[in-house]
């Protein structure tokens, strides 16, 4: 079956297949040891691309969402075509030193140290539906910040969606209150 016709029918199976299909293994990166499953070749197969904002649109087709916030950076990559399908805007979640205006700032622990996101404290206004993405689910530690970011703003969080999920990670006990979707899951 071609990418095409599954644009078509969008059964949730053959998009996996056609999106773990391209997704490189990188062993030992970014440390000894760890499998990282790289999405990058996904992006150079455009009908796969198309098919991934495609198999996210369906999934909220009906949410009524007012915003997608993608989280840096990738989450930038499936959040903006995302938000153009939905009828939503986009909003940004950054590292720190990249957004002009006052800011609402988290820091969170990662297993090596501490991270810092940061969105626009005016991004979103108190009140309006909201749907976080990103490419990976991993440990979770980062869509957790960005929920209690977004949170912050007001916002009712619909969800949070993922092209690839590492369900071994666990990342989805540290969202208890928080839908998760995802297309991949290893």
């Amino acid at each position: 079956m071609t990418t095409s016709a599954l644009r078509n029918q969008l059964d949730r199976t053959a998009v996996s297949a056609a999106i773990s299909a391209v997704i490189r293994d990188v062993p030992d990166f970014p440390k000894p040891g760890i499998l990282f499953k790289d999405i990058t070749p996904m992006l150079g197969h455009p009908e796969v691309f198309q098919l991934s904002i495609a198999a996210l649109h369906q999934l909220y087709a009906d949410a009524k969402l007012d915003y997608i916030v993608g989280i840096e950076s990738r989450g930038f990559i499936f959040g903006a075509p995302l938000a153009i399908a939905l009828g939503a805007g986009f909003v940004p979640v950054r590292k720190p030193g990249k957004l002009p205006a006052e800011c609402h700032t988290i820091e969170y622990a990662l297993e090596y140290g501490t991270d810092t996101l940061q969105i626009h404290k005016d991004a979103i206004p108190a009140g309006k539906r909201v749907l976080i993405i990103d490419d990976l689910l991993a440990t979770g530690g980062t869509v957790k910040a960005t929920l209690e970011l977004v949170r912050s703003t007001g916002a009712d969080v619909v969800g949070a969606a993922f092209i690839v999920e590492l369900s071994f990670l666990n990342g989805r006990e540290r969202l208890p209150d928080c839908e998760i979707q995802t297309l991949v899951t290893y």
